[in-house]
């Protein structure tokens, strides 16, 4: 079995169209997957989605670059967010996410960027779940933040930097959201016990689909080039990052 840890297809303005989506990833032996909210009504559409769909799962996040005009959490959208979070917890809730600092695209303002990431890891912390985090060109005030809110459980999804990050982010226990960056470009690969598979569907497809929408079905393709990169069977990388991700999201059947 294979979990796509880390996917939209949820997302409206892509027009999947959810039963033949879902059919083509067990299809594929991806048998469960993660929606990620990433503002205020796409937290809606995740819950309402894997509240819907058999094997499906969400979180709750506000990712930074979805929060332009620098508004803090309980700013933006909903008076209260911390309320919103209440009213949407369901038990298909695994994860706060995804959420973090990304410094790529300009202007950006970083003082409430890490406002909101410390808001949103304080409610992580509250109700005992886990972080998908989104850093993006953003490390050196990363590391800092999660280690003064003592985030014991994540995940850095799409990971696409450095060995030096990387090795930080192991050295945390942190899991590494591997993806189909590894079939085109140059970035490096975690151990089996600390990686997760994920597609970023619709982003990101990988080698031989490029040019294609992305779906959670190409989750196997990524499992294959990780097991003829790390010259392993399929069954290993699968058996072992579907344990990852059980253990990491408390995932039931």
């Amino acid at each position: 079995m294979l979990i796509d840890t880390h996917c939209h297809i949820h997302d409206k303005q892509y027009d999947f169209d959810a039963e033949q989506t879902l059919a083509r990833a067990r299809y594929a032996g991806v048998q469960k997957v993660i929606v990620i909210g990433t503002s205020s009504s796409d937290n809606l559409v995740a819950k309402e989605f894997a509240d819907s769909h058999a094997g499906a799962y969400w979180s709750f996040g506000f990712h930074p670059s979805e929060n332009p005009e620098g508004k803090s959490l309980l700013e933006s959208n909903f008076s209260n967010s911390r309320d919103l979070f209440e009213k949407l917890d369901s038990g298909k809730l695994v994860a706060i996410g995804e959420i973090g600092l990304d410094y790529h695209y300009k202007p950006y303002d970083k003082k409430q960027q890490i406002k909101l990431f410390e808001q949103m890891l304080e409610l992580a912390k509250k109700h005992n779940l886990p972080v998908i985090f989104h850093v993006r060109e953003a490390f050196d005030d990363f590391w800092p933040i999660v280690d003064n809110a003592k985030i014991k459980h994540g995940v850095l999804h799409s990971f696409s930097d450095n060995k030096t990050n990387l090795e930080q982010a192991l050295k945390r226990g942190f899991y590494i959201g591997t993806n189909g960056l590894v079939t085109f470009t140059d970035v490096p690969l975690p151990p089996l016990g600390h990686m997760l598979l994920e597609t970023d569907a619709p982003y990101l497809t990988p080698r031989p689909f490029r040019g294609k929408i992305n779906e959670p079905s190409y989750v196997k393709n990524i499992a294959e080039w990780v097991a003829d990169k790390l010259k392993v069977s399929l069954d290993t990388v699968a058996d072992q990052t579907t344990a990852n991700a059980t253990k990491l999201f408390n995932l039931k059947d």
